[in-house]
């Protein structure tokens, strides 16, 4: 199997077959945002024929921590949480992930985590093997990958700071000011962002209980940095005011 851009031309992985355009991923709201925007536009044609893709509903598992790592995933619409169950049966959640976010490259042969839908969720699947070639092929795609790994070990070194260092208040005012942070990174603007995750994640994420996670909410609430709407969208009234929390002034 082959491709090449080099002389300015996308063929498809499979040989011999015609050339496809990108079909799905031309209309894709993820496109911009994801690790397909790496992929040269005349050249969506690959990853679409390549791609599976799905639909589910909140609450069903799509990646099972030690399953065999044969595939890989692009979420394109909704939210997920990643998380490992400890030998005791316990939680740790690890990471929400949501529109444009790219996971499953183990390091190894199994999956090191399991990846549950908090919304109701699209996603692309592609066979592991197939990407692999596509990254060895594809000097863009392969950029991409090693930027998506850099920025996750900073994100794994910020949760560890986060985890030992900080206190509740620290830890919901850090996690708010990161939620914004994605918000604009997806195109948001103004200050409100969507937390669609339970109080319950939120504490599994941040080393708290449940109930110290709704205390500090209800105490930033009162204090004027933020107002609820609803069970999931936070108004940031006090940007500055987070950010002195967060950095334990």
């Amino acid at each position: 199997m082959s491709s090449s851009i080099a002389n300015g031309t996308c063929e498809p992985l499979e040989t011999g077959a015609a050339k496809r355009d990108a079909g799905h991923c031309a209309a894709c709201t993820a496109r911009n945002v994801s690790i397909c925007q790496a992929m040269p536009d005349d050249c969506m044609g690959v990853l679409d024929s390549m791609a599976s893709k799905h639909s589910i509903k909140k609450g069903e598992t799509f990646i099972t921590e030690a399953d065999e790592a044969n595939a890989v995933f692009n979420i394109t619409a909704g939210s997920a949480k990643i998380y490992k169950l400890l030998g005791d049966g316990r939680r740790q959640i690890i990471g929400f992930l949501g529109t444009g976010d790219f996971l499953g490259l183990a390091p190894g042969r199994r999956y090191p985590f399991s990846a549950e839908a908090i919304t109701p969720m699209k996603y692309c699947q592609f066979k592991r093997t197939r990407m692999e070639t596509v990254f060895a092929e594809y000097p863009t795609m392969r950029r991409k990958i090693l930027e998506i790994a850099s920025n996750e070990l900073a994100e794994a070194q910020e949760q560890m700071l986060l985890l030992g260092r900080k206190t509740a208040e620290e830890k919901i005012a850090s996690f708010l000011l990161g939620r914004l942070q994605r918000a604009k990174a997806l195109g948001g603007g103004g200050n409100s962002i969507d937390i669609p995750m339970s109080r319950h994640d939120i504490g599994d994420f941040l080393g708290l209980t449940t109930e110290t996670v709704s205390r500090q909410f209800s105490k930033m609430k009162s204090n004027g940095l933020i107002s609820l709407k609803g069970t999931s969208t936070v108004m940031l009234h006090d940007h500055d005011g987070l950010q002195t929390l967060a950095s334990g002034y």
